[in-house]
């Protein structure tokens, strides 16, 4: 049995993910108070029909808050050996939720009288904190539409149930800050800038141009080969650690030239392991 509980802060896409999951064959069930996760996969992993073989509950703030504090004991009592446990957490930064509050003019589950929305939207999270200590994958929907989340979601739960591990190499500008859901951040600013080339400076790291630059650089190569050599020991043991998703996230400063270069390069050569390979390039997609 394949188990996935959806989890984020009120207007990050939690029910844009839990449908996609319903699209492509999950059992999905909205709002499940926590305490009755234990009760529902002992239910479905008796039934033999193939369509409960995979199922995705939402679990969010709307819970008791007792339940989300016992959510790490209550998720780890579920039987490993026959159920696949995966945790995703969708979020997005305080100033992106209260714009999508304000533009759906939505009640925001936590807010009262004496509790405002950008109050609620900051204790959702502390509340929330029991769940996120434990997400697999953690996707920032900051500045990702429908159609960008839902690919993202199809893209990396298809390809794990596929094979092993996926590994999302994300290209990223310092400037707009880091993304949340990286793993691993790598910080080329300090390599060669191709935005000083004038000829360059309109392109980007997928242009013949840029990368014939940057190839030409040994401190590029030299950056390079550490990130490679550094992920080729340490990807297995994470694997092996039973992670289902892994995001590397590459930054420079706009997000344009350096870091699209390196992720595109890493890309290329691991995309030839045993592993799930995605590149995001989170200032130009």
């Amino acid at each position: 049995m394949k188990l996935i509980v959806i989890s984020g802060r009120s207007g990050s896409g939690k029910s844009t993910c839990l449908h996609v999951l319903e699209d492509i064959g999950y059992y999905c069930v909205d709002n499940l108070p926590a305490s009755m996760l234990g009760t529902l996969t002992e239910r479905v992993s008796k039934d033999l029909h193939p369509e409960f073989q995979e199922v995705a509950v939402s679990i969010d703030a709307r819970n008791i808050s007792e339940d989300l504090e016992k959510f790490p004991d209550i998720f780890k009592q579920l039987d490993s050996s026959t159920i696949e446990r995966q945790i995703i957490f969708l979020d997005a930064d305080d100033n992106t939720l209260l714009k999508r509050f304000s533009e759906t003019r939505r009640k925001h589950p936590l807010t009262s009288e004496n509790l405002g929305l950008l109050e609620a939207i900051k204790k959702e999270k502390q509340l929330l904190s029991p769940i996120i200590s434990l997400a697999n994958l953690t996707i920032d929907t900051s500045s990702l539409s429908l159609h960008q989340l839902r690919d993202i979601v199809k893209n990396r739960v298809t390809t794990h149930d596929a094979a092993g591990m996926a590994v999302q190499f994300q290209s990223f500008g310092f400037k707009n800050g880091v993304p949340v859901d990286a793993d691993i951040v790598f910080d080329v600013r300090c390599l060669p800038n191709p935005y000083w080339v004038i000829q360059l400076r309109s392109l980007n790291g997928l242009n013949k141009e840029v990368i014939d630059y940057l190839e030409s650089q040994q401190e590029v190569q030299e950056m390079y080969n550490d990130i490679k050599d550094f992920l080729v020991r340490w990807l297995p043991r994470f694997e092996a650690n039973n992670r289902s998703y892994i995001t590397i996230a590459i930054g420079c400063t706009g997000g344009q030239h350096r870091s699209v270069f390196i992720c595109e390069k890493l890309k290329k050569h691991f995309t030839s392991e045993k592993l799930n390979i995605q590149v995001r390039h989170k200032e130009i997609s």
